[in-house]
């Protein structure tokens, strides 16, 4: 059996690399035009980038296409490649559950020394949320769809709020950019140390989060759903034969597209209803934000489908692989990212953070996005894995994999 372990090998799909690659650039775009604040901005912040007309259309653009989307699109393939590692591993003749369980408590540590950098790190909640799919794997698909439509409907939402009625679970979370708690960390982001802006993010920056994760906005269980979702399409094994499934992908494009008009008409007749005095601590609220989850759901998934439409076709194929490299080296750029933005943002770097229109953040965001692409294609052809994925493999299985080709 060990020798079977040790050849049987499996195909990367390509197409799944490139997906990967595609959410983390809208990822980092959202991040970037942000200043790698990781929560509510402060008023003095909002104002100092917002100089035109520029700057506004630039907010819409990735408030209405990018925001909520895109890192909906990667906890999606998180939860595909769930599924490809469990499934590999019933392949090979050995259960990969008690080795995923590991390797989790790997990207955990990982999450939670980016965390310290920026406090709207998702590893943590990936590796967290990921112990509850292991005993998914296994599941009937039919009870995996009622969970995830369950999710998605705002099942969670709605019970931390019937049992709370809006108070914090583990900390509040201001809505209000002149709110002491905000001003007081824009304030350390933008003047103080880097041991200062550790200490924030490891405390207070970590209950915040893990309020906005697991309190009555729901992400971690949104995040659940698409885990589910995509340990269902795994299943399904859509992305082995997607050139020949055309129909499927029509149809889950006219359904989504069907949604993405029901959850707006849901989003604004709860929100709406409240009038001018808009109250978090209600259900109308609730049920808006769930209608804009769903919205930002069926958008996600009118996403993969474009994508692989796109796909099929050579010419667009050609371009689209381009993010494949992109997407392989994944965790390793999402980590660099973050530590190289908040060193030319923050204080204790360079101190940008605040000082630029939205306009160029968006600019200087593409440019960096085709950097890291271009040098995670150089760096393929050279290596096996990127550095960060090459340490959580090896960690993971106790060897040491050939890291240099």
């Amino acid at each position: 059996m060990n020798n079977l372990t040790k050849t049987v090998q499996f195909e990367r799909i390509s197409i799944i690399d490139a997906l990967r690659g595609f959410a983390l650039a809208g990822i980092v775009i959202c991040h970037v035009v942000e200043n790698y604040i990781g929560g509510m901005p402060s008023n003095s912040f909002n104002e100092s980038v917002h100089q035109g007309v520029t700057d506004h259309i630039v907010d819409n653009f990735i408030g209405i296409l990018l925001r909520g989307k895109f890192i909906a699109l990667f906890s999606f393939l998180f939860g595909l490649s769930f599924f490809i590692q469990m499934d590999n591993g019933r392949k090979r003749g050995n259960y990969f559950g008690g080795r995923f369980f590991w390797r989790l408590v790997i990207l955990f540590a990982i999450g939670y020394l980016h965390h310290l950098f920026y406090r709207g790190d998702i590893l943590t909640i990936y590796a967290s949320l990921g112990l509850l799919l292991i005993p998914f794997y296994k599941m009937n698909s039919k009870w995996i769809y009622i969970v995830s439509i369950l999710l998605f409907l705002g099942l969670g939402r709605f019970v931390v709020f019937g049992l709370t009625h809006g108070e914090g679970v583990f900390n509040s979370l201001p809505t209000d950019g002149n709110a002491s708690q905000v001003t007081a960390y824009y304030d350390i982001l933008k003047n103080g140390s880097i041991n200062d802006v550790f200490s924030w993010n490891a405390t207070t920056g970590h209950l915040e989060k893990l309020e906005f994760q697991y309190g009555i906005f729901g992400r971690a269980y949104f995040t659940f759903a698409f885990f589910l979702l995509g340990l269902l399409v795994g299943r399904n094994g859509f992305f082995n034969r997607f050139r020949e499934d055309k129909k499927i992908t029509k149809k889950v494009l006219a359904y989504s597209a069907i949604g993405l008009l029901v959850s707006i008409g849901i989003m604004i007749g709860g929100f709406a209803s409240m009038g001018q005095n808009f109250n978090m601590n209600s259900w109308n609220a609730m049920v808006g934000f769930t209608g804009m989850d769903l919205a930002n759901a069926s958008m996600t998934i009118m996403y993969i489908v474009f994508f692989t439409m796109l796909f099929r076709k050579s010419n667009w194929e050609k371009r689209l692989l381009k993010f494949a490299p992109y997407g392989r080296m994944a965790l390793t750029n999402y980590v660099l990212q973050s530590i190289i933005f908040t060193f030319i943002l923050f204080g204790w770097g360079l101190g940008y953070i605040g000082e630029l229109r939205q306009s160029y953040t968006f600019l200087i965001a593409i440019v960096f996005i085709g950097l890291q692409m271009w040098l995670s294609r150089l760096w393929l052809k050279h290596f096996n894995y990127g550095p960060l994925e090459w340490l959580w493999r090896s960690l993971t299985f106790f060897r040491i994999f050939p890291f240099k080709k």
